[in-house]
């Protein structure tokens, strides 16, 4: 039998779901159905996470870049989310999950802010997985608000440290960043938290990422040495 990895787990994972629209075109189907096979694939690995006893996890939903594209997609996106994200609540309720979003709300429709401000109020007590929710979220923008905030509450930037800015943004330091599609970017997403991530790209397609695969990455976080600039 194979010996159990007791090496810390990451408390934070950070995951770009890259990969519906290809998924989808590969097999001849509309782009929006990969988005809602997509959302299987979130709701399979926010599962997994709750069950592994994670802290913290954040999918990237939806950038500020994502409007470019066209307003189909855009519109079945805003609706999905629309539909999903407060019908989901048993789902976070047997779970234990705590959902927060994150993002720059001000860009989104009323109703999606209203759905976002219920589905925090209500998973608010539970105190397994946090599940952050990155909708109309990009990083550059985050580091935005957060300077915006701190030129509010501090007499003088001069004596602005990290760990000031670091309290004004909407995460809290990324372990483990995995992003699935075969691409190998950050596409704006929590750059200053993940200074020192551990990162893991995959080839496989969003839709397809199974939680096996996902146990998988964490096991290569835990065989990792992490220095932090320094030596073991």
């Amino acid at each position: 039998m194979a010996e159990r990895n007791t090496s810390p787990l990451p408390r934070h994972v950070g995951i770009i779901m890259d990969g519906n629209g290809r998924w989808a075109e590969q097999r001849g189907l509309v782009r929006t159905k990969g988005h809602t096979e997509g959302l299987s694939a979130a709701k399979r690995i926010a599962k997994a996470a709750a069950d592994m006893g994670l802290p913290y996890l954040t999918l990237y939903v939806f950038s500020t870049e994502n409007w470019k594209r066209t307003q189909q997609e855009v519109g079945f996106l805003m609706n999905l989310i629309h539909t999903h994200l407060r019908a989901e609540f048993q789902f976070y309720k047997e779970n234990g999950i705590r959902v927060r979003c994150i993002g720059d709300r001000s860009g989104l429709d009323t109703a999606v802010q209203a759905d976002i401000a219920t589905v925090e109020a209500e998973t608010r007590a539970f105190t397994g997985l946090t599940l952050a929710l990155a909708i109309n979220y990009g990083s550059r923008n985050e580091l935005l608000r957060a300077m915006q905030k701190l030129c509010v509450s501090s007499p003088s930037l001069a004596t602005t440290t990290e760990q000031d800015i670091s309290n004004h943004l909407e995460t809290p330091d990324l372990d483990l960043l995995i992003r699935t599609g075969g691409e190998r970017r950050l596409s704006n997403f929590l750059l200053w938290q993940a200074a020192y991530a551990e990162l893991v790209f995959t080839d496989t397609l969003w839709p397809d990422y199974t939680a096996e695969d996902f146990s998988s990455h964490l096991s290569e976080f835990q065989h990792r040495t992490r220095r932090f600039g320094g030596t073991p």
